[in-house]
């Protein structure tokens, strides 16, 4: 089974060739660890073993200030489970929904420096996830 925590340069690089305008969104689904893996990270690692739902938790409350800082929004965070149409053995423990202005602003806080700095918290809370950047069509 592979599991998806990053995504490729390939993936990186189809996005920007995209070329969207406007505002994005970026569908988040997520799976946690039952206890949170900070090997990777163990500076952002709490003294006592934590669960990967609460990992991430201190990931959303890291990552909010530089959020809104680059002009983004958390549109929604919510509790996720088996799907209604899709695959009965997939599931999802949580869903977001993260608004963007612009991919130039998803970007700058992608790459913002004090964010990276707990995103620690994100890869030791999640033992699988899908993003999807979902474009804003113009109303008219």
């Amino acid at each position: 089974m592979t599991n998806y925590l990053e995504p490729t340069w390939e993936a990186g690089r189809a996005f920007m060739a995209r070329q969207l305008q406007g505002g994005i969104v970026m569908l988040n689904l997520l799976r946690f660890r039952t206890v949170a893996d900070y090997s990777a990270t163990p500076n952002l690692a709490p003294a006592e073993a934590i669960s990967g739902a609460e990992a991430f938790q201190r990931y959303i409350e890291h990552t909010l200030p530089y959020l809104r800082e680059s002009g983004g929004e958390l549109m929604f965070l919510g509790g996720g489970d088996h799907f209604l149409i899709g695959p009965p053995n997939e599931r999802w423990d949580m869903v977001m929904l993260v608004r963007q202005q612009s991919v130039a602003s998803f970007m700058a806080f992608a790459s913002h420096e004090a964010y990276l700095a707990g995103i620690g918290h994100r890869t030791a809370a999640l033992e699988d996830s899908r993003l999807l950047p979902l474009s804003e069509p113009p109303i008219g």
